[in-house]
């Protein structure tokens, strides 16, 4: 029985974490990005991984693309839903550029919140 109750908690903070990381990235104006570390340190205990958790099943309106590595990379290439490019695609609509490495230019286009 404790276990149970365990279990339904950790499910509750796990939602309301990952309610937290919606409500961040829905703040990221467009043309900007955060990092998975940044969000994480923002919101803890939770770690980037967990962040990246959170946006792989994300509501519709929340912009998960505007969410890149600690490189200035985007990450989402290796998820089997997604098309191959679409994270940079997006973000290079919103008017982010790319080196020929595929990275962004963290110092420009990093936002901070309030």
């Amino acid at each position: 029985m404790a276990k149970k109750a365990k279990r339904t908690e950790g499910s509750s903070h796990r939602e309301n974490a990952w309610n937290a990381v919606y409500d961040l990235v829905r703040s990221i104006p467009p043309g900007r990005v955060m990092t998975y570390g940044q969000i994480a340190l923002c919101i803890e205990p939770l770690s980037a991984r967990a962040v990246g958790w959170a946006l792989n099943c994300c509501p519709e309106d929340v912009p998960w693309q505007r969410v890149v590595n600690s490189r200035g990379a985007c990450s989402t290439d290796r998820i089997a839903h997604l098309q191959t490019g679409l994270q940079q695609s997006l973000l290079e609509r919103e008017g982010i550029e790319f080196n020929e490495r595929g990275q962004l230019d963290l110092a420009r286009y990093r936002w901070y919140p309030d």
